[in-house]
């Protein structure tokens, strides 16, 4: 008997399985149909790639070193900052809460996944170590532009075609930035809470 998956997980599953079950191109291919389709997803869920994608940099600025990738007080810290930004939008902060702890969980499997390369083969591991200050600055653009994509598109978070339109969103976000099996991965970890409603 299949087990049951909760909204979160099977979505985790659905974009996990798009990734790794072809090679082809047209597995990520944009689905049939117009742009509004996915469009009023896609500013999100870039920013969630973009995320992703930086993810290689905070790896690369804490590998061999004694930062850990769990940081609890950094972690607190964006969750605080992202909190404020969306009530001072008018947005929902539990729910932006709630879709940044995945975005976060994301940085860490890009992270992990990393760490297990280079310490497979040391000859691709970073010989410079980028500035986690500066990076940090980035990540915090990327977070503000993400809080307002977030607010801007409550009413198709909160409509039962979100699922639908987030896994196309995504697909098409794959294919355009060309990210490779783990960022695809991780940018299917970051989106689970995206169509997730918070309970009156």
């Amino acid at each position: 008997m299949r087990p049951h998956l909760s909204p979160r997980h099977a979505l985790i599953a659905a974009l996990t399985t798009a990734v790794l079950a072809t090679g082809a191109t047209a597995a990520f291919a944009a689905p049939a149909g117009p742009a509004r389709v996915h469009g009023a997803l896609r500013p999100l869920v870039d920013l969630s790639a973009q995320r992703v994608l930086v993810a290689d940099e905070v790896a690369a600025a804490k590998w061999g070193t004694d930062s850990p990738i769990d940081d609890p007080a950094r972690e607190r810290e964006v969750l605080d900052a992202v909190a404020r930004q969306a009530e001072e939008l008018g947005a929902d902060p539990v729910a932006t809460s709630r879709i940044f702890r995945d975005q976060i969980e994301a940085s860490k499997v890009v992270q992990r996944g990393l760490y297990r390369r280079w310490d497979a083969d040391p000859s691709q591991a970073p010989t410079e170590r980028p500035d986690l200050g500066q990076i940090r600055l980035e990540i915090n653009r990327i977070n503000g532009e993400l809080v307002r994509a977030i607010a801007d598109s409550a009413a198709v978070r909160e409509a039962p075609s979100c699922v639908g339109r987030l896994t196309a969103g995504a697909a098409a976000v794959i294919h355009g930035r060309h990210l490779d099996a783990l960022h695809s991965v991780a940018l299917g970890r970051s989106l689970p809470s995206v169509c997730e409603r918070t309970a009156p």
